[in-house]
């Protein structure tokens, strides 16, 4: 299929090569000169044949916002935008109305994979009409891992995808959270001679083995004692999003609001494990780090 791709950073850069490499014909757009196939999102619209199929991969908010107000003005009916950003749900409805009163058909995508994305495929998550999805489902199928999972049609209703992958990313937080303590208490405690192998050890035939795991392991492989590594981890602010949500569901979440409030006092102390969450960030998404002064 044809398609245009809106933002080529980290995910939206690698996921134009893995459409490409699937057969796809892609025009990608972006502000930097160095990685654009175009000089405007106008041109973009423009080489696509149509019905015009446009992938938004811009941050969330205002810039997301923009840009789909912008291809309102470009697309016409039978169109589709597709918002694969880490986008509020609550946007989703804004923008699907807006883009519906002009015929344009929107799909929103929770996308997961980081920089690893390329080599292992995207986890999807997609809300919108079936008849939208199926517009856009041969991308999917390339983007997607191998095999039988990777890929939901969510929901019907705008958001469903997005709020998908917010609980998703919720879940992440708890989950790092929980390897990064333990990691800080086997490097306190002067009993277990190699934590880096006690790591490794757990990454298979465990209850506890994930990717994460994987990551973490390979991260203190690198640096045992993350040493290089300020113990100061960010929130991308789709955790907020998901304790918020719980509360106004009267949801308990105590493991993954802990996990968000984690994350807050790192950035007041230089705490231990918040190394471990910013290593395990930076492995699987490429989030910068910041190093240790003299590092």
């Amino acid at each position: 299929m044809h398609l245009g791709l809106v933002g080529l950073g980290k995910m939206g850069g690698n996921m134009r090569t893995r459409l490409r490499n699937g057969g796809h014909t892609v025009v990608g757009f972006d502000r930097n000169p160095d990685v654009t196939d175009v000089t405007s999102l106008s041109d973009m619209v423009t080489a696509l044949p149509s019905p015009k199929v446009v992938w938004v991969m811009v941050p969330a908010g205002d810039p997301t916002r923009e840009t789909i107000n912008e291809l309102a003005g470009l697309l016409g009916p039978g169109d589709l935008v597709v918002d694969g950003g880490n986008s509020k749900w609550t946007d989703d409805a804004i923008n699907a109305n807006s883009l519906a009163s002009k015929g344009i058909g929107f799909v929103d995508c929770g996308v997961s994979g980081g920089v690893w994305g390329l080599q292992n495929g995207y986890a999807l998550m997609c809300g919108g009409a079936d008849a939208d999805v199926a517009k856009i489902q041969p991308a999917f199928d390339t983007l997607k891992p191998e095999g039988e999972f990777g890929f939901v049609h969510a929901g019907r209703t705008p958001g469903a995808g997005h709020y998908a992958k917010m609980v998703h990313n919720g879940i992440e937080y708890a989950m790092m959270q929980a390897y990064a303590e333990g990691w800080e208490l086997l490097e306190a405690v002067d009993l277990v001679d190699d934590v880096p192998a006690t790591f490794n050890s757990w990454r298979e035939g465990t209850v506890i083995r994930s990717w994460l795991l994987d990551l973490l392991s390979d991260a203190i492989g690198k640096d045992e004692h993350l040493d290089a590594i300020k113990g100061w981890a960010d929130d991308s602010g789709e955790g907020r999003w998901t304790v918020q949500s719980a509360i106004d569901n009267a949801v308990p979440m105590p493991a993954i609001t802990a996990a968000l409030f984690a994350r807050f006092v790192s950035r007041q102390t230089d705490s231990p494990a918040m190394k471990a969450i910013a290593a395990m960030r930076n492995e699987f998404g490429g989030h910068a780090v910041q190093a240790e002064q003299g590092k």
